[in-house]
C-alpha cells in the first residue's frame, strides 16, 4: 500500500523526496510497476494524446576527442572505422527523411574538432532554408556559450546533451579526468539560457551506478527543468574498458521512465534504440511505461554499423524508409500513432 501511495502522490504531485524516491526504487514489483506505468500513460495521453512524435538522427560523424570509458567511438578505440559525412550528404538525409514526414532532424555525432563552429551554422542555416517548417536539434557536446549561440541564431531549436550522471563520484568513474560534471551541467544551463530547447538524460544500469545515483539524477532532472529526456539501459562495447560489464535491463530503465513521466508531464522522452536493442519490443513497451518520442535512422546505410556506441545496436543495415515504415507498424500496433509534427514540448 505505501508504494501504490507514492505512485499516488508522484502522479498528482510531480514530485518525490529524495528518501521517497529511493524507496520506491528500491521496492518495486512488478505489480507496482504496471500500476506506475497505467498513472504514466494517463499523463502522456493528458499532455500529448496518442501521438508519437519521430526525430529524423543523422548520426554525420563518428571521430571524438574524449575518451569516454564507455564509449565506442571513444578517441582510444583504434578498431572504430572512422567516416565523416559531407555538408551534401548530410542535406540528402535530410531530403529523404522529409519525403518521409520527418519534420524534426537531429544531427548526432562525437566532438569532432573538424566540424568548426563556422562549418556546424553554415549546415543548420542550410537545412533551416530548405525546410523553415521543421525544427534542428543538435547532439554535439560540449562546446562553448558562443559556440552553442551562434548555432542558435543560425537556426538550430533543440539540443541534447545526456549528462550521463548527476553524482559526481560517479562521472569520474565514467569520464577520464579532462572531462568533469561542472562543466557539462553549466552547457545545459547555458543551452536553455540562449533559448534552447534542451535535453539531459543519463544511462540505466551503468558500472558503478547506485540506486542513490539515480535518485541524484532523477532530483537534478527535476530541479533542471528540461524539455526532453533520454535515458536508455548501459550496453557494453567490447573495445571499451567496460567491455564485460553487465548490461542496464529493461526493467529498471522502464520504472524510471514511468517515473520521469510523472515527475515531468510536460516532456518529451524518447523510446531509445538502445532499449530496442536488449529487447525486440523495447520500444513499444517503452511508450507504454509514459515515452512518446522515437528517433528513426536517416544516416546512410553504408556507415550505420560505424556509429556503434554500444554492440549489437538494431537497424544498421535499414534504408531509411524500413526504418520509418517498422517503427510505425510497431506503434500503431500497440494503439498509438505516429505523427507528421516538430512534436514541441507541452512547456512551449
Amino acid at each position: 500500500m505505501i508504494m501504490i501511495n507514492l505512485i499516488d502522490k508522484l502522479s498528482r504531485e510531480n514530485n518525490l523526496t529524495r528518501d521517497e524516491l529511493h524507496f520506491l526504487i528500491e521496492n518495486r514489483t512488478k505489480e507496482t510497476a504496471e500500476y506506475l506505468f497505467e498513472k504514466a500513460r494517463q499523463a502522456r495521453i493528458q499532455n500529448y494524446g496518442y501521438d508519437v512524435y519521430m526525430r529524423g538522427l543523422i548520426e554525420f560523424t563518428n571521430y571524438c576527442k574524449n575518451d569516454c570509458y564507455y564509449c565506442g567511438i571513444r578517441k582510444s578505440n583504434r578498431n572504430a572505422d572512422r567516416y565523416r559525412l559531407t555538408k551534401e550528404q548530410i542535406l540528402h538525409c535530410c531530403a529523404v527523411g522529409y519525403e518521409l514526414g520527418f519534420r524534426t532532424f537531429v544531427l548526432q555525432g562525437g566532438e569532432d574538432g573538424y566540424y568548426r563552429d563556422d562549418i556546424i551554422a553554415d549546415i543548420v542555416s542550410t537545412i533551416k532554408t530548405n525546410y523553415p517548417d521543421c525544427a534542428i536539434t543538435l547532439s554535439i557536446g560540449e562546446r562553448s556559450y558562443e559556440s552553442y549561440k551562434l548555432f542558435f541564431e543560425a537556426g538550430a531549436e533543440r539540443y541534447l546533451l545526456r549528462h550521463e550522471t548527476a553524482n559526481l563520484e560517479h562521472y569520474s568513474k565514467l569520464h577520464p579526468s579532462n572531462l568533469s560534471l561542472e562543466n557539462r551541467k553549466q552547457c545545459l544551463y547555458n543551452l536553455k539560457e540562449i533559448g534552447y530547447q534542451v535535453g539531459c538524460g543519463f544511462m540505466v544500469g551503468s558500472p558503478f551506478q547506485t540506486i542513490d545515483c539515480i535518485v541524484e539524477d532523477l532530483l537534478f532532472i527535476k530541479e533542471f527543468r528540461p524539455h526532453m529526456v533520454g535515458i536508455g539501459p548501459f550496453i557494453p562495447h567490447k573495445d571499451t574498458p567496460f567491455e564485460g560489464k553487465p548490461a542496464g535491463t529493461l526493467e529498471l530503465t522502464l520504472f524510471l521512465l514511468g517515473i520521469i513521466r510523472l515527475l515531468l508531464p510536460g516532456s518529451l522522452i524518447p523510446a531509445t534504440t538502445a532499449l530496442g536493442t536488449i529487447h525486440p519490443r523495447g520500444r513499444e513497451l517503452g511508450i507504454l511505461a509514459g515515452a512518446n518520442v522515437v528517433m528513426p535512422n536517416l544516416s546512410p546505410a553504408d556507415v550505420r554499423k560505424k556509429y556503434m556506441l554500444y554492440d549489437n545496436k538494431i537497424c544498421t543495415g535499414d534504408e531509411a524508409a524500413e526504418c520509418r515504415m517498422c517503427l510505425q507498424r510497431r506503434i500503431e500496433s500497440i494503439g498509438y500513432r505516429l505523427v507528421v509534427s516538430r512534436g514541441d514540448c507541452k512547456y512551449i
